[in-house]
């Protein structure tokens, strides 16, 4: 990530900071908007272009989207392509986050939204066939939002179904998995807790969770929640990941190590 969109993510969450809470309808139209630019390279070059000033790109957005999202959307839109950023991409991946915020946002308080989209993500993830028919290029738009409608129908908040959807329309070359574990934890980040993926050979005690927990805690200085997942392969020990940071205490991962060692 570039420094100019670093700067373009701090400048476009505070403006949603002073928006305040919005409806999901304004989460829905950012995300759709995102999709219109991404399928315009034309329309995306021009947002992006560091030649033109705020201004300009400012009143190309008014006249693109002005009439047809809600006040709420179109402010953000305006703030975000007000901004250089690094990249067309970056921008995209500006957009999209700043509509997964405003859906966590939108949601009761009491809803888990990243729970929500972690068990989506294993059920995609665990069936080949379904994983092939929400990532290949080859299926149609349609029939992705389709799967994702009857998969969630009654079982996930309208919040869910809206980031679930526009994720499989524009994955942007990620895979599923990829995608939603990482709109879980936008989501946990807007909610004010980390995500941690605890991978560990066998189920940990509630015990061993909680004290796992106050540590993750203590040096984060944040709430942490767990996506855990028992894989065999690690042996032993524990695999944490918050993010891009990565604790691997795994007995796999000191093997591997020590096999460096010896062929080195």
């Amino acid at each position: 990530m570039g420094s100019a969109t670093r700067g373009a993510l701090a400048g476009s969450r505070a403006a949603l900071a002073e928006l305040g809470r919005a409806d999901l309808s304004v989460a829905e139209d950012l995300l759709s908007a995102g999709r219109v630019i991404g399928s315009s390279s034309q329309l995306r070059s021009a947002l992006t272009d560091i030649e033109a000033d705020a201004a300009q790109r400012r009143a190309l957005v008014e006249a693109v989207f002005g009439s047809r999202l809600s006040a709420g959307a179109v402010s953000l839109l305006l703030s975000a392509a007000a901004r250089p950023w690094s990249s067309g991409d970056d921008f995209l991946a500006g957009i999209e986050e700043l509509g997964i915020r405003v859906a966590a946002d939108s949601a009761p308080d009491d809803v888990d939204l990243a729970a929500e989209l972690f068990t989506f993500e294993r059920a995609v993830t665990s069936d080949d066939e379904l994983e092939l028919a929400l990532g290949s290029k080859l299926s149609p738009l349609d029939e992705k939002t389709k799967i994702v409608d009857r998969l969630l129908a009654g079982k996930a908040t309208p919040q869910t179904v809206v980031i679930a959807r526009h994720l499989v329309q524009q994955p942007r070359g990620r895979r599923i998995g990829e995608l939603l574990r990482h709109a879980a934890s936008i989501v946990a980040d807007q909610r004010g807790f980390d995500i941690a993926t605890v991978t560990t050979a066998v189920p940990l005690t509630p015990a061993q969770l909680s004290r796992l927990e106050q540590g993750l805690a203590a040096r984060s200085g944040r709430r942490v929640r767990f996506d855990t997942i028992v894989d065999p392969a690690v042996v032993g020990g524990v695999r944490v990941q918050i993010g891009d940071d990565v604790i691997d205490g795994s007995v796999a991962a000191r093997l591997s190590s020590l096999r460096q060692k010896l062929a080195g």
